[in-house]
């Protein structure tokens, strides 16, 4: 069984930054792929990045130049790194494991879905004032 726990939400003002920790217990990830959703009341689970067990990552587009994610498999720990951000980034940020690491090609939109992912942590809150 694989355990994830998020941390590092906070408030913050518009154009500040925060980092957030996903520490993964149970299963090295090194063979799967990591990702990061966020949700804000009353919306759909949405996409912000993912890194693959090699390190290859990806971003939706909101998130690409202000967000970074990055992985420290020593400590089987994922980070997202959030810079620049805007009240639009507000929402209950949660990280997700695919333990395969099979699936279609890294640019597929698949890797987007929250369905594809097998377990998921409990969310850590992100708040950007204005």
């Amino acid at each position: 069984q694989v355990q994830l726990v998020e941390s590092g939400g906070g408030l913050v003002q518009a154009g500040g930054s925060l980092t957030l920790s996903c520490a993964a217990s149970g299963r090295t990830f090194s063979h799967g792929a990591m990702g990061w959703f966020r949700q804000a009341p009353g919306a759909n689970r949405d996409f912000v990045a993912r890194i693959s067990g090699i390190g290859t990552t990806y971003y939706t587009d909101s998130a690409k130049g202000r967000f970074t994610i990055s992985a420290e498999s020593a400590k089987n720990t994922v980070y997202l790194q959030m810079n620049s951000l805007k009240p639009e980034d507000t929402a209950l940020y949660y990280c997700a494991y695919r333990a395969a690491a099979q699936g279609p090609s890294w640019d597929s939109s698949w890797w987007n879905r929250p369905s594809s992912y097998d377990y998921w942590g409990q969310g850590t809150q992100v708040t950007v004032s204005s």
